[in-house]
């Protein structure tokens, strides 16, 4: 007499989908430079904003580090193309080939060090060598060190007016304060640029390259 084994029902797996909440792909990607001197906090400002999470020793970037970061603004998927540049003397020379094709930037500098300031015109004058109106935001870093905190607001004002800066803000990689904002103010300029809306018109890529 044989006997048969029972069969035993696969579990049923419910998949519920959320009718309001429609997915939407990022549909074009934009470049976006990251400059500033080396140890301002460029690397972890991007991990904090990219990974949310807070590494407060990085290694010195090499040249350039590439990060991707998906947004969504008014309905549109975009993926964000974040090009960290070495701060360091030493790598200016390989620097303006990753500049190519950027459509804005993040110039930052460290907030307890005043002579981290000191090269901003080099930095813009590098930035802008493609083209004169790309949108630039000035960020001062390390905001969460308080008593630390060296640079009066009037010295940045003052290059944000001098150099035609888009704004300036301050940040703080540790507590998360204003990570978010830089990236929703320069996209929102870039978005208004005469290059960025003929890009789109031609259907072009919009990493440039």
């Amino acid at each position: 007499m044989k006997l048969f084994k029972k069969r035993k029902k696969k579990p049923t797996v419910s998949i519920k989908k959320d009718k309001e909440k429609k997915e939407t792909k990022p549909k074009d990607f934009l470049k976006i430079i990251v400059a500033g001197e080396g140890g301002v906090g460029k690397t972890t400002f991007l991990h904090r904003y990219v990974e949310e999470k807070f590494i407060p020793d990085t290694k010195l970037t090499v040249g350039v580090q590439f990060f991707l970061k998906e947004i969504i603004i008014d309905g549109m998927g975009y993926k964000l193309q974040l090009w960290d540049l070495g701060g360091e003397i030493q790598f200016r020379s390989i620097l303006q080939y990753y500049l190519n094709g950027a459509y804005g930037a993040l110039l930052m500098f460290d907030l307890t060090r005043m002579t981290t300031l000191n090269r901003i015109e080099e930095w813009v004058k590098m930035i802008r060598d493609e083209d004169p109106n790309l949108p630039i935001l000035l960020l001062g870093t390390k905001l969460d060190l308080g008593e630390k905190i060296s640079v009066d607001d009037i010295y940045p004002l003052e290059l944000r007016e001098r150099y035609n800066l888009d704004d300036y803000l301050k940040v703080s990689s540790k507590t998360g304060i204003k990570i978010n904002e830089p990236f929703d103010i320069l996209t929102r300029r870039i978005f208004k640029q005469e290059r960025f809306l003929k890009t789109k018109v031609e259907g072009l890529s919009l990493t440039g390259n």
